[in-house]
């Protein structure tokens, strides 16, 4: 695997993406649910929302993939939650967790790694969570953002350096990373080349929208205009990749 493999990799997800449009659903917070569904509609795919526990199931089997997201967790929630990761398992669906905040509960933590044991394919976090969770298991990808985004997988690992400081001053920026990734997994039958090229590909258009933005306030419409004319080229152009593999 190369960079260059990583780049043709996101370019491919983005076309299949847009040809496709798979169903995304967003077990998500209530703080950020409409600017994540704009932004996957955005790129191309068809977000859903719904945590209703009387409903849940049914959405999770007409879609693609999930992304569960701890952003504002509930009983509530964590029971739909529950009900969803069953319904994905029976199903054979992949899934992707965001265990959003779980540095800062224990009751939060429990639950992430309850759900890390029923095998999502991807969990991403910032590095205060990634630490908090610490290790998982062989067959999961895992991907903490920041600065730079690392994913690491199977002895290797991806790092990915695009990206612009804005995204730290909108509230959902690291929310809507997630459901890219989903939608990027849903196309993309390698789960680590999938987390790359997902990151890469929010990355560069966070800062193709930088120059467009006058600050925070502005910097959340112009990623989801970025997100919609992204393409081949300008991946191709502003991707920043660097892999490493372990020794041994």
């Amino acid at each position: 695997m190369t960079p260059a493999d990583i780049v043709e990799t996101a370019s491919r997800c983005l076309s299949e993406i847009r040809q496709r449009s798979p169903r995304v659903h967003c077990l998500t917070n209530t703080v950020v649910q409409k600017f994540m569904a704009d932004g996957l509609s955005a790129l191309g795919a068809h977000p859903s929302m719904t945590s209703s526990i009387d409903e849940v199931a049914s959405f999770v089997a007409r879609t693609d993939i999930m992304v569960i997201n701890l952003g504002t967790l509930d009983p509530a929630r964590r029971e739909s939650s529950g009900v969803a990761v069953a319904e994905a398992r029976r199903l054979g669906r992949r899934w992707v967790l965001d265990p959003v905040h779980c540095n800062l509960s224990d009751l939060r933590l429990a639950f992430a790694r309850e759900l890390i044991d029923a095998g999502p394919a991807v969990v991403r976090g910032n590095h205060a969570e990634m630490a908090a969770i610490s290790a998982l298991p062989d067959s999961i990808v895992r991907v903490e953002t920041g600065a730079r985004d690392t994913i690491g997988f199977g002895g290797a690992t991806i790092v990915v350096s695009n990206g612009h400081p804005l995204m730290a001053q909108v509230t959902g920026t690291g929310c809507l990373a997630g459901g890219v990734l989903a939608a990027f997994v849903a196309v993309e039958p390698d789960a680590m080349k999938a987390a790359a090229a997902a990151m890469t590909a929010i990355g560069v258009a966070a800062e193709l929208a930088a120059p467009f933005s006058r600050g925070p306030g502005t910097f959340g419409p112009a990623l989801l205009d970025a997100l919609a004319a992204l393409d081949a080229d300008a991946l191709q152009t502003h991707a920043r990749i660097d892999i490493s593999h372990a020794q041994g």
